[in-house]
């Protein structure tokens, strides 16, 4: 037998192999490119505080459906599937304000770092607009963020006045309005701008030092919360692992099925009036 064939056939099995392995390669980054496009709204909203456009809640709220509809199939049959799957647009807004909370919060908590980093910058010589800039160079985080976009705003010439207001809206606390409203009176009547920022900053301080004080003192009921919201979620998991299909039979029967809604109201209701017992204002 001569080689001609071999080599021929051996030729046809790689260019089969290859062409297979770039179609798999293909289709690995078309839903790589799918996901990213879905989960692009969650990490924004954590790193960015930004809200999702309507296009992307729509994606994401078909994302949770999809998602909650298999669970609920898989663990309590179709009538659990769907009814889960139409929690699904609310369990995906839900996350998202969860995120961009963390990240207002994250914003809040850094409030004295920036107006420390500020009154440093206004100290070493600078200006407003060249004080939120070099400010931005010290600090990480989403307060590093936000004075990174107002810094990049003013660096292109918008006014000041409406860095600092947009800055005020996008980080919605007294601390943040505190500190705009002395940049910009100071800007209209003058003086030491520096130490009235280093002021602001230890009481700002200590103010998260008190929220950090009265937040320990809640922490037993906030605990207390989430055991009650816990217990009937893991009863309901070992009574579907003890019996398979018990859940399913649970919400196929009218009365036991209005039973449940009725408990899952009451449970939700008592977690939201403990979690506005323990919330620290």
């Amino acid at each position: 037998m001569s080689r001609g064939p071999l080599l021929a056939a051996m030729a046809a099995v790689c260019g089969v192999l290859g062409l297979w392995e770039a179609l798999a390669a293909v289709e690995r980054a078309r839903v790589g490119e799918a996901v990213e496009r879905v989960l692009s709204p969650l990490r924004r909203a954590r790193r960015e505080g930004a809200l999702p456009s309507v296009p992307e809640r729509r994606r994401l709220a078909l994302v949770a459906a999809g998602s909650l509809l298999a669970a609920g199939w898989i663990l309590a049959g179709p009538a659990g599937g769907l009814a889960l799957a139409l929690a699904g647009p609310w369990v995906a807004l839900g996350v998202v304000r969860a995120r961009r909370r963390r990240y207002l919060s994250e914003l809040e908590r850094e409030a004295p770092l920036v107006a420390r980093a500020l009154a440093d910058a206004l100290a070493g010589g600078h200006s407003i607009r060249g004080a939120v800039g070099e400010a931005a160079r010290g600090l990480g985080g989403a307060a590093g963020t936000e004075l990174a976009g107002a810094g990049e705003a003013l660096a292109l010439g918008e006014a000041t006045e409406v860095v600092l207001d947009r800055l005020r809206h996008r980080a919605p606390c007294a601390a943040y309005e505190t500190i705009v409203a002395a940049m910009l009176l100071q800007r209209e009547a003058g003086g030491d701008l520096s130490s009235l920022l280093r002021d602001l900053a230890e009481n700002l301080e200590e103010a998260l030092r008190l929220e950090g004080d009265a937040r320990t003192a809640t922490a037993q009921a906030r605990f207390t919360g989430l055991v009650v919201a816990g217990l009937p979620l893991g009863a309901a998991g070992l009574a579907e692992l003890a019996s398979p299909g018990y859940l399913g039979d649970l919400v196929r029967a009218p009365l036991s099925a209005w039973l449940l809604g009725c408990a899952i109201g009451f449970q939700l209701m008592a977690m939201g009036l403990i979690n506005r017992l323990a919330r620290v204002e």
